[in-house]
């Protein structure tokens, strides 16, 4: 299905050059239909889910017609529409909410990880260890088990046969530095490999910590690339915060960090290397829980 949130991003321009080619402003245009001008303006700022019967009013009352009229209701519904993660509501997060929606409907996903595993790549017991590790940052926005859930649903639909064409580089220091269980993040890492071996649109590439970068400065941030299938849907990114998550769509930030994607994908091991140097380091850190160290 399309994106609700990428097509709720599209309805939004339309409806905001609709109500400018009418010389009118927010407030006037929700005098029209009896709304206040806050309901207007977060409906052009892609804020809320649009009611698909105000949309039609709204398109009747400003004389739209024909195709104009048929596309934008078309949007309408498709940003309307609720996706299997609604039914989670907010217990699975708002983050996860985002991802669940963009990886719905897209084409290619890019991550670029410094921080953590793929969320769609997690095992069950690498995600509960990362909760106890976010407990002692302070309150969970989101209920353990259904944020577990959900993340486990993202991943079936991320090897669904249709699903996007998907690949990761991830940071090697992600294996030194997240306080995880040497056994749990070992048996993690043959996960990682078992799936993306058994999948050819899943590809893994391991960006070692003394690997030069050039053409540039270094990412300050884990980021995520999406692309759709639709040519009006928009390529968009996602930057990873402490706090959030920073929504990118102008074309020229997209370009640049497309082509940070690119540096970053150049200076990291093959997809077979990489396997190869998960395995050896899933064995090490088997060795170590044996021996207690």
């Amino acid at each position: 299905m399309p994106s609700p949130y990428v097509r709720r991003r599209r309805l939004a321009a339309e409806l905001r050059k609709l109500r400018e080619e009418r010389g009118m402003t927010a407030e006037e245009l929700g005098q029209v239909l009896f709304h206040s001008r806050t309901k207007i303006t977060r409906l052009e700022n892609a804020q809320v889910r649009p009611n698909v019967a105000e949309i039609m009013d709204l398109l009747e009352r400003l004389d739209v017609t024909g195709n104009r009229y048929d596309k934008m209701l078309r949007l309408a519904r498709d940003a309307a529409a609720k996706g299997w993660w609604d039914r989670f509501g907010d217990s699975m997060g708002p983050r996860q909410r985002l991802a669940a929606d963009l990886e719905s409907g897209a084409d290619t996903i890019r991550i670029y990880d410094q921080t953590s595993i793929p969320g769609v790549l997690q095992t069950p017991e690498f995600i509960c260890s990362l909760v106890e590790l976010d407990q002692l940052q302070g309150t969970l926005e989101y209920r353990p088990e259904r944020m577990a859930d959900a993340r486990l649903r993202r991943q079936q639909e991320l090897l669904r046969e249709d699903g996007p064409s998907y690949e990761a580089v991830l940071d090697e220091c992600v294996l030194h530095r997240l306080a995880i269980p040497p056994q749990v993040m070992a048996a993690q890492l043959k996960h990682m490999i078992q799936v993306v071996s058994e999948h050819e649109r899943l590809t893994l590439r391991v960006l070692p910590y003394d690997a030069r970068i050039p053409g540039g400065l270094l990412p300050k941030s884990s980021f995520f690339l999406y692309t759709f299938p639709d040519p009006g849907d928009t390529p968009l990114a996602v930057v990873d915060t402490v706090t959030s998550d920073l929504l990118v769509t102008k074309r020229r930030e997209i370009v640049r960090y497309t082509g940070m994607y690119n540096r970053l994908r150049e200076a990291a091991l093959s997809p077979e290397a990489s396997l190869t140097y998960l395995s050896q380091a899933a064995d090490r850190l088997t060795d170590a829980a044996g021996s207690g160290v």
